[in-house]
């Protein structure tokens, strides 16, 4: 390898070293981790943006608003669930709440007033997204907290399309609203801890700035060492 240009070569080296070493430390278990642990910069990172995200998907109070106005209206929904095991719990936890409920094999039918059923489960999303699964195993008999709530993500998705071929288009948004805002930010967030992005704003900012810096690096050192060896892009001339 012939050098033509030695200062842009060891420019380049260094970047590259340094580059590599610092690599490394980021793949070191020695940054702070959630439970006092050690964990390596790419977990700090990663839970970091998990702990802002979960604090941003935060619709349990307007979901809780929004489902009152179901309040009174008595619905009779069938469905055929995928396991039969699942609409025989689903029932059950149907009935806990007020519901009247029966499960045959995988076929389930409930008839209660929608705006006290979705707001029961509504309140079962609010303890598990507060990682508080307690209250909603005493509620079901001793299930598992978690668990139940996947149930009612089981229990409730086929119902949209039943009240929607009932003409209960509402009812239908409405049960849509409650999986969407409700159940499925408070299932795939647990055990991860609530942030904000305004008391984080900062170390966020910091982490954003370095990543573009951190790329810059790389390729500031590859086009240095290039250079120190000579090649180098330039405009072509014309024929």
């Amino acid at each position: 390898m012939i050098i033509v240009n030695k200062a842009s070569f060891f420019r380049g080296l260094f970047l590259l070293v340094s580059f590599v070493v610092l690599f490394a430390i980021i793949l070191s278990p020695v940054f702070p981790g959630a439970k006092g642990e050690k964990v390596s910069g790419l977990d700090f990172a990663d839970n970091l943006f998990n702990r802002l995200s979960k604090g941003s998907s935060w619709f349990i109070p307007d979901v809780t608003e929004r489902v009152k106005s179901m309040n009174g209206k008595e619905v009779t929904v069938a469905v055929t669930l995928k396991k039969a095991a699942s609409a025989e719990a689903v029932s059950k936890m149907f009935t806990a709440i007020g519901a009247t409920s029966s499960a045959e094999g995988a076929a389930l039918r409930v008839k209660g007033d929608l705006g006290k059923i979705l707001g029961a489960i509504v309140a079962d999303c609010d303890a598990i997204y507060h990682d508080k699964p307690e209250p909603v195993s005493a509620k079901y008999g001793g299930m598992d907290g978690y668990a139940a709530l996947k149930l009612w993500w089981e229990g409730l998705q086929p119902m949209i399309k039943e009240l929607q071929k009932d003409k209960l288009l509402n009812e239908a948004r409405m049960v849509d609203l409650v999986i969407r805002k409700g159940i499925e930010p408070a299932y795939n967030f647990q055990g991860i801890e609530i942030g904000s992005v305004s008391k984080e704003a900062t170390l966020m900012a910091a982490l954003l700035c370095f990543y573009v810096v951190y790329t810059l690096w790389y390729g500031f050192a590859f086009f240095e060492l290039s250079t120190g060896v000579g090649m180098t892009m330039t405009k072509a001339k014309k024929a």
